[in-house]
């Protein structure tokens, strides 16, 4: 029996050696972008709105908390993101205290989201992180002996 010849458009497909060294070859010289674009560490610093604060947060219920000692009901929709950026579940650290970044909102007072801050991102200055100001008081030089 005779067979007609492969017509010319019709090639032959690759054998399995081939075209695994043909994707080995093209894994090996490509760039690989999702490297690119991992941060050196988990829990790398952030960029957090402008309007965030720094307080010292601590869960007293699903409901309230304390910033700094004060208490502040905390919005329905409330996010407590932790160093990686993950949700954490206000039920799960009630009791505890954290370092945070926060944002109040506008029309109700009431926290609406807190970043769990890292150490990295703790060395960093921010508003409510202490007294900042351009200027002093001859009563904060240290006393006359």
């Amino acid at each position: 029996m005779t067979r007609c010849p492969m017509p010319p458009n019709r090639r032959a497909r690759p054998t399995l050696p081939a075209a695994f060294l043909a994707l080995a070859a093209l894994l090996a010289f490509a760039p690989a972008p999702v490297f690119a674009q991992m941060h050196g560490e988990l829990g790398g610093v952030r960029t957090f709105p402008v309007e965030a604060k720094r307080a010292t947060l601590t869960i007293l219920s699903t409901v309230e908390a304390q910033l700094d000692g004060k208490p502040v009901r905390m919005a329905p929709g409330m996010r407590l993101l932790s160093p990686q950026n993950a949700l954490v579940m206000l039920h799960s650290v009630i009791g505890q205290k954290f370092i945070v970044n926060y944002r109040i909102e506008g029309s109700s007072g009431m926290l609406l989201t807190a970043w769990v801050l890292s150490k990295a991102e703790i060395a960093l200055p921010r508003a409510g992180s202490g007294e900042q100001r351009n200027f002093t008081f001859e009563t904060d030089a240290s006393p006359r002996q």
